[in-house]
């Protein structure tokens, strides 16, 4: 018997006895649906984790500090060399060194406390800051800087008036336009304001102040607050040569000093973000660091203690759906089974002419993986249908952007082929019994 014939005869089969059928079919949309929707819930929230994470920051960057306390602690400090080091391991991509100060900024009879944070500007690229005025550093000749959005909270009225703190209200300052003075030596500004004097007994002079211009701003979050919104970025490679020039044989703020108080030839960084080639090898590079007695840590490890918690509510949310889908298989043999009793007779004739008994059994299963197939697409249907209704009502309550449910390409086609397994394995034991019968047996059966 050919293939087309034994789909005619399946497919015919089945549309004689309709209200059997559909009811069969209906259990198989039902598992498939609910299995498909409580996978998508799983992943959806997966997704959204991911998203959060990486929000914070790459999930293959690892950041390096020195360690707090030790034996060793002074002298395990970031240089030069240590970045050297760390980017001649094995997966490391690049390593970029931050160095972290403060510094007094000065308009009319503004003032405003700056942390400044410097970085190489290959760094800028990646932090995903939101430019709402000008440019990320990175493209000047000399030092300039990038203001974050909240900046200007910091800023108060010296002469009296208070600040935003206070009032609520941000100056009136362009940060982008504006000519802002920067005053590095804090401690000299305000020793010379309060009528200090030095190791000598001379009064302190006022520092020099400086005129750092603006490369650009960072666009103001409608959402509130932004992960770099305090800072004031810029160029690591600019700012520690101008450092250098302003602090000639004195100790930078934020440098350690050595015995006799005078400053190291060296900069020492504050941070060190280590960036990988793949999160499967951030664990590694991390626990080698660790091992040197530095401080390192990466999302990576929030991240695989969170996929290990979705990986179990998905195997839950699976085997939910799973149990409705283990029903229709049931109904689907014992939808096979009667079919064999009432067809018991024809299975007889179909033997007596010499039907291959692998072709009787190939209809039955044939049967049962369209039974499987049909369930199978229109519960993909369903699926979509309730993923949306879920999604809508995710993002109606704006605790979820992008929604909560998420169907990849995969599980479309992963749900289907399981839905025709499902009902070919649920024929198989009616296909052998039809196999089995005695055809003299069954033409006498009326």
């Amino acid at each position: 018997m050919r293939f087309l014939d034994l789909l005619r005869m399946s497919s015919g089969n089945l549309w004689k006895r309709k209200v059997r059928t559909v009811l069969t079919v209906l259990g198989v949309v039902i598992g498939v649906a609910s299995i498909v929707v409580m996978l998508s819930l799983g992943l959806g929230l997966k997704r959204s984790m991911m998203e959060q994470y990486e929000s914070y920051g790459s999930l293959t960057q690892i950041t390096v500090n020195q360690p707090w306390s030790g034996e060793n602690a002074e002298e395990l400090r970031l240089d030069d060399a240590l970045v050297q080091e760390i980017e001649a391991l094995e997966h490391v991509e690049s390593v970029w060194p931050s160095l972290s100060m403060s510094a007094l900024a000065r308009y009319g009879a503004y003032e405003g406390y700056l942390q400044i944070n410097a970085m190489p500007k290959e760094a800028f690229a990646d932090m995903n800051i939101e430019v709402g005025e000008g440019r990320l550093p990175g493209e000047d000749e000399s030092l300039t800087f990038f203001y974050g959005c909240e900046v200007l909270q910091n800023f108060y009225n010296s002469h009296g008036g208070g600040g935003y703190w206070e009032t609520g209200v941000l100056p009136d300052i362009d940060l982008m336009n504006d000519p802002i003075f920067i005053i590095f030596d804090t401690d000299a500004y305000y020793s010379s304001m309060g009528g200090g004097t030095d190791e000598n007994g001379q009064p302190v002079a006022a520092p020099k102040k400086y005129l750092i211009p603006a490369c650009g701003v960072e666009a103001v979050n409608e959402e509130g607050g932004s992960q770099y919104g305090w800072y004031t970025q810029c160029d690591i490679d600019l700012l520690i040569p101008e450092l250098k020039k302003i602090f000639k044989n004195k100790v930078i703020p934020g440098q350690p000093s050595t015995k006799t108080g005078k400053p190291y030839k060296e900069i020492f960084y504050n941070q060190l973000y280590v960036n990988v080639d793949s999160m499967d090898s951030v664990m590694e590079v991390q626990n080698y660091l660790t091992n040197m007695g530095y401080e390192a840590y990466s999302n990576a490890e929030w991240v695989e203690s969170e996929q290990k918690t979705l990986g179990t509510i998905q195997l839950v949310l699976g085997g939910i759906g799973a149990v409705s889908l283990f029903v229709a298989a049931i109904g689907i043999t014992n939808t096979m089974m009667m079919s064999i009793y009432e067809r018991t007779k024809e299975i007889g004739v179909m033997k007596v002419l010499g039907c291959d008994l692998r072709n009787i059994r190939g209809l039955f299963l044939m049967e049962a993986g369209f039974i499987g197939l049909i369930g199978g697409v229109i519960g993909l249907i369903l699926s979509f249908t309730l993923s949306a209704v879920i999604n809508k009502l995710a993002q109606a309550s704006q605790e979820y952007a992008q929604g909560i449910s998420y169907i990849p390409i995969w599980l479309i086609f992963a749900s289907l082929v399981f839905a025709i397994l499902v009902g070919m394995v649920a024929g198989f034991f009616p296909a052998r019994r039809a196999m089995k019968l005695s055809p003299l047996a069954a033409i006498r059966n009326e």
